[in-house]
């Protein structure tokens, strides 16, 4: 069957791919269409057309499903930022469950039975301490539109609160609306600081303080069972895997470049009286040798922290060559992080013990995960 743009379809969805869009089939053909939950019967209209797929915007639910409930957003569905608004939370879990067990059993040749249930977060909304303003200048409307990236990635959706953040960001939404950027292209960062932590304006730290401890808890725990004496703290930021971690091991050390996070660093640890740990401003490739040389491998435990593209391919070959007894991966990206751990289990070097899941960004598609690798003997 051919379609073209403009098609209204009939689909029945039996599938959520990651990354939000549900999965219907018109003879064997895919139909991707946003904002549907497995077992609905919707109408849609075609909007781009590929050899083998899809995609489609939703008209209609002909025959709902019984998670679906009521946004909370007035802007759901216009505004990019969330995609699981019109899903039970309860469901929401379940569903990022199943899309890390799938992607992790398809990228990572990895078993599925590793990944465990998702840790839900004990607040669903209200929960972002960091969020991102947009402003765009509206032609036809000739006037300014200030707030996040629509649902169709071209322009940006003028808003005036926003569900998931905390409260006090929203305060702020008021004020940069009170007081608009001058012109469109300007991006303004509201955040939360958090408290007791020393963080420059541009480092990062974790946008959810509600499911920190249980992060924090889940990546002590993978440590201690490791039983490690070292600790080796890639991409540290601001020093906090390090930190929070430092009583479980004899010594750490973190590495970072960004020097502003390495002296944030630092006087962190100093704040709380730690002293059995340093920080390094570094390129990782440039230092991990020596400090694995240094602990040596078989008593290290390193954690990995990247950015959302994933570790760069020398650090892997080098975890892969001076074998730490543990890794410990965080991400918040599934599909780069199944990437990495299949790189990392190559050739029987490490072995993934356990995932854990954690509901970090409740109402999106984006779920934070911990890995256990240990060496194999």
């Amino acid at each position: 069957m051919s379609f073209k743009i403009g098609d209204r379809v009939s689909v029945t969805i039996h599938d959520i791919a990651f990354g939000g869009e549900g999965v219907g089939r018109i003879d064997e053909f895919v139909i991707f269409v946003p904002f549907v939950i497995v077992g609905e019967t919707v109408e849609a209209e075609i909007t781009e057309v590929k050899k083998n797929f899809a995609r489609a915007k939703l008209l209609r639910v002909v025959t709902a499903a019984r998670e679906r409930v009521t946004p909370e957003c007035k802007f759901y569905g216009a505004c990019g930022g969330c995609q699981y608004q019109h899903i039970d939370y309860a469901a929401q879990l379940r569903i990022k469950h199943k899309q890390i067990s799938d992607l992790f059993e398809r990228v990572g040749k990895i078993s599925r039975e590793v990944v465990a249930p998702v840790l839900p977060c004990p607040s669903p909304y209200g929960y972002r301490n960091r969020i991102m303003i947009r402003s765009q200048w509206n032609g036809p409307a000739k006037k300014l539109e200030i707030g996040f990236i629509r649902t169709d990635n071209k322009f940006v959706e003028d808003i005036d609160e926003c569900k998931i953040a905390e409260p006090v960001l929203n305060e702020q939404i008021k004020e940069v609306r009170a007081n608009p950027p001058h012109k469109g292209g300007i991006k303004v960062v509201l955040r939360v600081q958090p408290e007791n932590w020393e963080v420059p304006r541009d480092s990062f730290f974790q946008n959810n303080f509600f499911l920190l401890p249980k992060l924090v808890e889940t990546v002590r725990e993978f440590l201690k069972a490791g039983g490690s004496r070292h600790l080796i703290d890639l991409y540290c930021g601001v020093g906090f895997f390090g930190i929070e971690a430092a009583d479980v091991v004899d010594s750490f050390v973190g590495v970072e470049y960004d020097k502003l996070a390495i002296a944030a660093a630092r006087q962190n640890a100093a704040s709380r009286k730690i002293n059995n740990g340093e920080f390094i401003a570094a390129q990782v490739e440039d230092v991990l040798p020596e400090l694995l040389q240094k602990f040596s491998p078989e008593k290290t435990s390193v954690i990995l922290d990247p950015p959302r593209k994933g570790c760069w391919p020398a650090t892997l070959e080098l975890l892969r060559t001076t074998k730490p007894a543990q890794v410990i991966y965080v991400s918040c990206h599934p599909a780069t992080m199944a990437r990495d751990l299949n790189i990392l289990c190559a050739d029987g070097v490490f072995e993934l013990a356990q995932v854990q899941p954690l509901d970090m960004f409740p109402q999106t598609q984006h779920v934070e995960c911990v890995a256990d690798l240990r060496r194999r003997n």
